[in-house]
C-alpha cells in the first residue's frame, strides 16, 4: 500500500484545522475561567497593582507561545500519525497524484506521481482513495496576505495579539475562532451575512452563544455581508455590500471551503465532479468510476474528522470484501468549540419542524442542574428529541461546557434506538452535568404522545 502525500500525514486536520485550532481554544478556555473565577466563584489571583473589587482581567496570553505550541503539537501528531502508517508497512510517497484516465483490463488503475525536484514516479493500483481535503475559500476583494489579512491557516503565524481582531464569516470556523480571541483579549466584530451566527445549527443553541458572544462584548453584526478588505497602513478596512465600513487590526477570512480536485484527473478518469467540485460518492465511498473511492472534505459530506475517517475506512472494508455497513449519517456526532460548547446528534430542530421526522422535543436549561450552580455556569441546556409513542431517541443537543463529552450518552441513544424511558432509568452521579439528561429523558417520557 502507498500513500501520497503532499502537506503531512493527518491533513488539514491535523495540521492546519481540528489539532491547532481546538489547541488555541483550549488556551482560550483558560482565559475564561480567569476571567470569571472572581464574581462566579470568588476566586482572587493576587498582586502588588490589582484591586480584587476592580473586574479587569488580571491575566494575559503570549500568543507567539500560544502559536509555537500549536504548531508544535499539529507537528507532533503528523510525526506520530507516520510512524503508525509507517509501522504497518505503508509506503509514504512524497508528492502530487494525478489520476490516469482509463482502466486497465485487469480492473486495476494508473496513479501518476510527481515528485519533489519534478521527478515522477508511476503506481498501478487496484484501489485509489482519493483523500484530497479542501483549501480555505477566499472573497475576491479580501485576498490574504498573511499578516494583516488572514485565512485559518495562518493565523498561528501571529506573535501578538490582534489588538482589533474582524472575523468575516459566522459559520463553524468564524463563530470558533470570534469566541477564541475574544477570550484571549482581542476586541472582536464578528460579521455574520445572516439573520443569526451559526446558520447552520439548532436554532436555540445559536441564540444561547449569540447572547454570550454579545454579553462579553463582542459586536456581533447580522445581515451584514462583507465585500471587500483592504490594507490601509497598519489597520484593515472592511466594506459591506450595504456601503458600511468597519476597521481593525486584522481581520480573520472564514467564508467555507473548497475541495481540492482540480487538476487531478479525476473527470478524465470517469469520477464525476458535482458543481462546487466536491466529489460524488455513494454510502460506502465509492466514486462513479470503478475502483477509485472518495472520503473526508473532498466529498462535501460533513466536514468532520470523524467522517473522514469512518468514510475511509467503509471505502477500505468494502474493496478488500468484509462485511461493511453503509455511511449513516443520523448516528454522527458534531460540535462546535465556542464557550459553550454546541454538541449535536440525530434529527435536528430544522428536521422536525420541516415535518422530515415526527418527534417530540423537550428542552431543559442547565440553570436548572445543580452541579451547573456550584461551577458558576448560567448558560446552555439539554434538548432531546424522541418518537412520539415509542420514545425512541433519534436526536438531542446539548450546549455546555464540554458539550463535546456530554452528548456520547445521546449518541450511543441514537445509534442502538434506546427510548428516553430506558435513558430516564439508567443511574447518573448526583450531582452532574448527566444528570440533565436523565432528567430531560424523565420529561420526554410523559410527554412523548401529546401533541
Amino acid at each position: 500500500m502507498t500513500v501520497v502525500d503532499c502537506d503531512g500525514l493527518g491533513g488539514a486536520s491535523v495540521l492546519t484545522d481540528c489539532v491547532p485550532s481546538k489547541t488555541l481554544i483550549a488556551t482560550a478556555e483558560v482565559m475564561t475561567n480567569f476571567d470569571s473565577s472572581y464574581e462566579e466563584l470568588g476566586i482572587r489571583v493576587e498582586d502588588t497593582t490589582h484591586d480584587p473589587d476592580d473586574p479587569a482581567r488580571v491575566v494575559g496570553v503570549d500568543l507567539g507561545k500560544v502559536n509555537r505550541r500549536v504548531k508544535r503539537l499539529a507537528l507532533a501528531q503528523s510525526h506520530d500519525i507516520t510512524a503508525s502508517v509507517t509501522r504497518a508497512g505503508v509506503r509514504v510517497l512524497r508528492g502530487r497524484a494525478r489520476l490516469s484516465p482509463g482502466q486497465a483490463p485487469d480492473g486495476s488503475r494508473e496513479v501518476v506521481v510527481t515528485t519533489p525536484g519534478d521527478g515522477e514516479e508511476r503506481l498501478t493500483a487496484d484501489a485509489v482513495l482519493v483523500a484530497t481535503g479542501g483549501h480555505p475559500r477566499e472573497i475576491p476583494d479580501a485576498r490574504p496576505d498573511g499578516e494583516r489579512i488572514l485565512n485559518w491557516t495562518q493565523v498561528y503565524d501571529l506573535e501578538e495579539l490582534p489588538e482589533e481582531l474582524i472575523v468575516v464569516g459566522s459559520g463553524v470556523t468564524g463563530a470558533e475562532f470570534a469566541g477564541a480571541y475574544q477570550a484571549l483579549g482581542s476586541q472582536v466584530t464578528l460579521v455574520s451575512s445572516r439573520e443569526r451566527v451559526l446558520p447552520g445549527e439548532d436554532p436555540d443553541a445559536a441564540a444561547v452563544l449569540e447572547d454570550v458572544f454579545r454579553r462579553r462584548g463582542m459586536n456581533v453584526m447580522s445581515r451584514s455581508r462583507a465585500q471587500s478588505a483592504k490594507r490601509v497602513g497598519d489597520r484593515v478596512e472592511v466594506t459591506l455590500q450595504d456601503g458600511r465600513t468597519i476597521t481593525g487590526s486584522h481581520c480573520l477570512v472564514a467564508v467555507g471551503a473548497i475541495p481540492n480536485t482540480a487538476d487531478m484527473g479525476l473527470e478524465e478518469a470517469g469520477v464525476e465532479l458535482r458543481e462546487s467540485g466536491h466529489i460524488s460518492t455513494d454510502r460506502v465511498s465509492r466514486t462513479s468510476a470503478p475502483g477509485v473511492y472518495a472520503a473526508g472534505d473532498c466529498t462535501g459530506v460533513l466536514a468532520l474528522a470523524s467522517v473522514a475517517a469512518m468514510q475511509g475506512r467503509i471505502a477500505m472494508y468494502h474493496f478488500l470484501g468484509d462485511a461493511v455497513g453503509p455511511l449513516n449519517l443520523k448516528a454522527v456526532s458534531a460540535n462546535v468549540f465556542t464557550d459553550p460548547e454546541i454538541a449535536t446528534v440525530g434529527y435536528s430542530q430544522a428536521d422536525v419542524d420541516a415535518g422530515t421526522i415526527d418527534a417530540r422535543a423537550v428542552k431543559l436549561p442547565l440553570l436548572r442542574n445543580p452541579r451547573a450552580k456550584m461551577q458558576g455556569i448560567r448558560d446552555g441546556f439539554v434538548k432531546l428529541f424522541c418518537r412520539p409513542g415509542t420514545g425512541i431517541v433519534v436526536g438531542g443537543v446539548v450546549v455546555a461546557p464540554r458539550a463535546s463529552e456530554l452528548i456520547h450518552p445521546i449518541s450511543i441513544a441514537v445509534d442502538n434506538n434506546l427510548t428516553v424511558e430506558q435513558i430516564a432509568k439508567a443511574f447518573t452521579v448526583y450531582p452532574s452535568l448527566t444528570g440533565s439528561i436523565a432528567e430531560v429523558a424523565r420529561q420526554l417520557h410523559t410527554r412523548k404522545t401529546v401533541e
